[in-house]
């Protein structure tokens, strides 16, 4: 989600209809809606960034506490950072008992303590998991590095100097996966099913990085063959048919003639994932809070793969890499809960023509730099509300530390969120605790 890397619910009637696509149906009328599911101050947790904080059991109650006073009702607690280690005993994925040089030695299961702890206070607690990567490239760590029969799973790019796997791009800290791989999406899910049948009492799961790289991602031979296959024909000239790089001296992206199609097969690949996932962890825990987290930048997030939007909202209206059905790959109906990074300085939309984009801190996957209304709070979360059409809350988003020394603009920021969704989500609280926000948190939470 950034560098650092309730209980009743609507339930979803999964079918396989419609050209053999799953599709969903809300079992109620979604203007009847769960209420509980609105009105939500979600709070992250994250694993690296309070990895030594949080390996006490006072530390956890302590800003458990902290948090329901300042208006916090959920806690999103990061048990799989983009290393691809987990917070817990696990028996598929390997376990992070040491980050940047200190050890856990206290003898307790995190994510129950986190459960008690956040239940006893009437809190709800959501596991958040980071799903097509394995491994954290600043610091060689993770399956892709340490587990040879994974060392291909990573994605294969397609860059202006050639074909690249990705532990050799170091200015990605992400070792992305290969998410068309089927032993990658069963491992991914096989972990997300021990989880959630490991802790029973556990609220709800939030994915995240349920996407590609991005648009340069993936150029394997196994991607090539499963796209041939979803076209029902051999690419002839790959990957120049999906796009080139010009000449120039900065090189910029020609696409091919199966360009929209590639982006087309890509959106189906996580649009089948994210369904596959909800119908395997919602038959061990149907009560289960199914939620999932992107970036709000939807006119550019098709480069990661991704259709965070309702299958009634057409893109290719707008847009001209959508095609006329890349509409059938949103998966808004297939959520409980949805939250966005609206990740921008800017809060109202008036604040857009501010907008410097030599300055702009944008480094999230498929981020632009443009200027329009939609790269502020305000317009984010507008456009997220919009193109979901009421299938799931939506809890816009903040990236806390993007307000360093404007605590107004980060108060402000909240309220926007609240007032232009059903919700705010806060990352992270690691900030909170640096900048000592814990008044401004309060005060744009209830305010």
């Amino acid at each position: 989600m950034s560098k650092y890397s309730s209980a009743v619910l609507v339930f979803l009637a999964i079918t396989m209809s419609m050209c053999g696509k799953p599709q969903a149906t809300s079992s109620l009328d979604s203007a009847a809606a769960d209420k509980k599911n609105k009105n939500r101050n979600l709070l992250y947790f994250d694993a690296t960034a309070n990895f030594k904080r949080f390996s006490f059991q006072d530390s956890i109650r302590y800003y458990l506490v902290k948090s329901k006073d300042a208006g916090v009702t959920d806690v999103v607690v990061d048990v799989k950072p983009i290393s691809g280690e987990v917070l817990y005993p696990s028996k598929i994925a390997p376990v992070m008992n040491e980050w940047a040089g200190f050890t856990k030695t206290e003898k307790f299961d995190l994510l129950t303590a986190f459960i008690q702890e956040a239940h006893q206070l009437g809190m709800t607690v959501h596991a958040s998991t980071n799903i097509f990567v394995a491994g954290h490239n600043h610091f060689n760590r993770g399956p892709v590095y340490a587990d040879p029969a994974k060392k291909n799973w990573q994605s294969l790019n397609y860059t202006p100097q050639g074909m690249t796997p990705i532990t050799q791009i170091k200015t990605k800290y992400s070792a992305m996966v290969n998410p068309a791989l089927p032993e990658v999406q069963q491992y991914e899910l096989s972990i997300l099913k021990e989880l959630v049948t490991r802790y029973p009492k556990l609220d709800g799961v939030i994915l995240d990085r349920v996407r590609y790289d991005g648009l340069e991602s993936d150029f394997s031979q196994a991607s090539r063959q499963a796209f041939e296959k979803h076209l029902g024909r051999p690419v002839a000239k790959f990957p120049a048919d999906i796009y080139t790089y010009s000449k120039d001296e900065k090189p910029v992206r020609v696409p091919g003639p199966l360009f929209k199609q590639w982006v087309e097969w890509r959106a189906k690949v996580i649009y089948d994932f994210v369904y596959q996932a909800r119908t395997e962890l919602k038959k061990i825990n149907p009560k289960l809070i199914f939620g999932d987290y992107t970036g709000s930048w939807y006119p550019t997030y098709y480069e990661v793969g991704v259709n965070w939007a309702s299958k009634e909202y057409d893109p290719s209206a707008t847009y001209d890499w959508a095609t006329p059905t890349y509409k059938n790959y949103g998966y808004a109906e297939a959520l409980d809960l949805y939250t966005t990074g609206s990740y921008y300085f800017e809060v109202e939309k008036k604040e857009a023509k501010n907008i410097n984009v030599t300055t702009v801190n944008r480094t999230e996957a498929g981020q632009g730099k443009g200027t329009e209304d939609w790269y502020t709070v305000e317009g984010s979360a507008e456009m997220a509300m919009k193109i979901t059409k009421g299938k799931v809350p939506v809890y816009a988003g903040v990236y806390v530390d993007q307000y360093k020394g404007h605590s107004e603009q980060f108060v402000k920021a909240l309220k926007m969120c609240r007032a232009k969704s059903d919700g705010a989500m806060v990352f992270d609280i690691v900030h909170v605790i640096n900048e000592g926000w814990w008044k401004e948190l309060k005060r744009g939470l209830t305010e």
